[in-house]
């Protein structure tokens, strides 16, 4: 690998969707190149046009992207608004295309609106349980991230 290619990364933001003890799944379209027909949890890229024509909140810095572009990513994809964002972990994979991805996996509750699913990225969804998810062809570690989160919850 070149010197840059070896230091740039996509850097994504995924949520956990929470609503009455339930946690929103989507299936990936089969056109997607990483992961394609794989049930995930919504979220997206994080680009610089998403926060470089905003007010900055310090005279240098924006802060809380990974928020900020996880309700916008939520909303675009899903036609939900969320709130009550939390962290649960973060990793690492190589895409298809040789580019290394940093993915910062979040939570958050359901706060408005009924699920309308972007078509070209997403193709079906369910809101599932713990349980239920075991059932669907899930990504990797997402099923122990809704896990963690579901401890969060229950207090554990």
């Amino acid at each position: 690998m070149d010197e840059l290619r070896e230091k740039l990364h996509y850097v994504s933001v995924t949520g956990i969707i929470r609503k009455d003890g339930k946690y929103l799944i989507c299936k990936r379209s089969p056109n997607e190149k990483a992961f394609p027909n794989k049930w995930c949890v919504p979220g997206g890229k994080i680009e610089v046009r998403d926060f470089v024509n905003t007010k900055k909140d310090t005279s240098a810095h924006w802060l809380d992207i990974f928020e900020k572009t996880l309700r916008k990513e939520i909303l675009e994809e899903t036609g939900l608004k969320i709130k009550n964002i939390g962290y649960v972990s973060n990793l690492a994979f190589i895409r298809p295309n040789g580019f290394s991805t940093i993915i910062i996996s979040l939570y958050a509750e359901h706060a408005d609106g009924e699920v309308k699913l972007d078509k070209e990225e997403l193709v079906d969804h369910a809101w599932v349980s713990l349980d239920e998810a075991k059932k669907y062809d899930l990504i990797e570690n997402i099923w122990e991230q809704m896990q963690k989160v579901d401890g969060f919850f229950q207090g554990k």
